[in-house]
C-alpha cells in the first residue's frame, strides 16, 4: 500500500491539565482517521504540555505503558491507523529517573517507533536527558517512517539519515516559536520553520509530515503553520492557522518518495553522492 492520508493535528496544549490534553489529542486523532487519514501526526509534548520546568514534568512524564500511549493505541485501533505524537516519557525510578522529550507511533498493536529527542532546544537542555535511541525507521503497513522532533529539524543530517535509512514519510512533533530566525517575516505564506521542511524534503526525496502546536500559552506562543511536504519540494497540506487548532489530511503517493530519487536519466540524486569523499555516519553505520 503506498497512497494514504496523513493527517497533520495543529492543536495547542494549554498548561495544567494533562487528561484534558489527552482527550484533546485523542478527539483531534479520532476526527482526521474520519476524514480519511491513516497516519495522524500530533505535536510535540501535546501530553502534557510544552515546558522545560523539570519540576512540573517530573509530576507529569510518562513511561511507555501509561495513559497516553494506551489512549493513542485505543484510537489507533479503532480506525487501523497509526498516530505518531509527542509527549514527556520517564523512564527509570527513585534517583535514576530520567525525562525525555519523546515521540511514538501508536498502532492498534502498540509502540511501533519509539524516539528521544536528538537535539535539546534552549531550556530544554536543563530538564530533558538528550536523546539515546538514535534515528530509527520502521515499518508500518502504511510505509516505512522515520520520526524526529521539532529542533531535530535544524540539523540537516537527520533527515538525510532518516531518508537513507529507507523512510519514505518522516513525521515531525513540532511546537514551533520564533525569534531567533533574524530575519523577519515570511515568503509565500510560509515561516522559516515550514520553508526548511520543504527544502530538506525535496533535497532528501522523502516526505516530511511538521504538527506544530499554536497559540499562546504564558510567554509561548507558538507558530502553528503545520506542513506536510513532498518529495519534490512541493507543499502536499497546509501551512495551517498561525493563530490556533486546525487540521488538514493530505493524500500521498509515498511510492514518489523513490521516484523522486531519479529526476531524470542524469539527474540521480541518491546515486550521484560522492561518498568516496563524504558521508553520514548513524552508530556503526555508514551512509
Amino acid at each position: 500500500m503506498t497512497t494514504v492520508g496523513v493527517g497533520l493535528a495543529q492543536i495547542g496544549a494549554p498548561p495544567g491539565d494533562s487528561a484534558a490534553n489527552r482527550r484533546r489529542s485523542v478527539e483531534a486523532a479520532a476526527a482526521l482517521f474520519d476524514r480519511g487519514a491513516d497516519i495522524v501526526v500530533l505535536p510535540e509534548l501535546c501530553v502534557p504540555w510544552y515546558t522545560a520546568d523539570r519540576a512540573l514534568l517530573e509530576a507529569e512524564a510518562e513511561a511507555l505503558d501509561g495513559p497516553t500511549i494506551e489512549a493513542w493505541r485505543a484510537v489507533a485501533a479503532a480506525h487501523d491507523g497509526v498516530v505518531v505524537g509527542g509527549f514527556c516519557e520517564r523512564d527509570g525510578a527513585g534517583s535514576d529517573v530520567a525525562i525525555y522529550n519523546s515521540a511514538v507511533a501508536v498502532s492498534g498493536e502498540g509502540v511501533v517507533g519509539h524516539y528521544r529527542k536528538l537535539h535539546l532546544f534552549d531550556s530544554e537542555k536543563l530538564c530533558f536527558a538528550p536523546g539515546d535511541l538514535g534515528l530509527p525507521t520502521f515499518e508500518t503497513p502504511f510505509g516505512r517512517l522515520g520520526i524526529c522532533v521539532c529542533y531535530d529539524l535544524r540539523f540537516v543530517e537527520v533527515v538525510r539519515v532518516l531518508a537513507l535509512s529507507g523512510a519514505d514519510l518522516i513525521c515531525v512533533p513540532t511546537a514551533w516559536i520564533g525569534g531567533f530566525d533574524r530575519r523577519g517575516g515570511d515568503d509565500g505564506g510560509l515561516i522559516p520553520h515550514a520553508q526548511g521542511a520543504l527544502l530538506q524534503a525535496n533535497l532528501s526525496q522523502v516526505f516530511i509530515a511538521c504538527a506544530s502546536q499554536a497559540g499562546v500559552f504564558g510567554d509561548l506562543h507558538f507558530l502553528g503553520s503545520s506542513i506536510l511536504a513532498g518529495p519534490y519540494g512541493q507543499v502536499v497540506a497546509g501551512p495551517l492557522s498561525r493563530d490556533g487548532d486546525e487540521s488538514e489530511v493530505g493524500s500521498v503517493d509515498l511510492a514518489d518518495a523513490a521516484r523522486a530519487q531519479v529526476r531524470s536519466e542524469l539527474i540521480r540524486p541518491r546515486d550521484d553522492r560522492r561518498t568516496d569523499v563524504y558521508g553520514v555516519t548513524l552508530g556503526p553505520q555508514h551512509l
